[in-house]
């Protein structure tokens, strides 16, 4: 049985740990995801229902939880045979459906250090999460655009810098409003990608096959 210990870590670090210590089993195994929050459980058990696995939760004692993940050896099994599997990527490269379905260019908008409306703390430790978030997927976005607020979180002191330098280096382009920059008089402490114009900016978003912003 693997153990992973995510008590006292915010969303979504209980569900990346435990995506981290599923993806590294080579057989059947038990993951157990320890958590202090009902919340963490319930994103637990959606994660290992997505993923076609049996979960269970377990009190532990006051604000203590255990998901339990059952991965079977069927999770293991060799892929079709190589004949086989041939066919088939050569039925999804030329798939019209799956071609049509796949984004072939996504682009991330940001128009704000914070996420949703409300309580500006809360709001700011969502849009880190969310940035966070962005760099445990199995695939990034080709582009993120930041402008009006959003620009402070490709500033030198933003607590997103480092996730957003971690996608550039894995190809991520990041662009940042020059105009939002000045107003906000932080042209000097762009910390990450490159500074745009609102041209250019819209030219990205009507280039793209898809805009995500949270």
């Amino acid at each position: 049985m693997i153990q992973v210990n995510a008590m006292g870590d915010a969303c979504p670090l209980p569900v990346v740990k435990t995506k981290n210590a599923l993806e590294s089993l080579t057989s059947a195994d038990i993951i157990e995801t320890l958590v202090d929050n009902d919340v963490a459980v319930q994103n637990l058990l959606r994660f290992a229902k997505n993923r076609g696995l049996v979960a269970k939760q377990k009190t532990l004692g006051e604000n203590a939880f255990a998901v339990v993940i059952e991965v079977p050896a069927s999770s293991f099994e060799e892929s079709a045979p190589e004949g086989e599997k041939d066919a088939i990527e050569e039925y999804l490269s030329c798939s019209p459906l799956v071609c049509e379905d796949k984004p072939k260019k996504v682009v991330v908008v940001i128009a704000s250090d914070r996420m949703g409306s409300g309580d500006d703390a809360l709001g700011e430790t969502l849009m880190k999460s969310f940035v966070y978030a962005l760099t445990q997927q199995d695939r990034l976005p080709d582009t993120i655009l930041t402008y009006n607020g959003g620009v402070k979180l490709a500033c030198e002191g933003s607590p997103a810098l480092n996730d957003l330098k971690e996608m550039k280096s894995r190809g991520v382009t990041i662009f940042s409003c020059g105009t939002c920059l000045n107003f906000y008089d932080l042209s000097d402490k762009l910390g990450v990608g490159e500074s745009t114009n609102m041209y250019e900016i819209v030219a990205m978003m009507l280039e793209a096959d898809r805009i995500v912003k949270p």
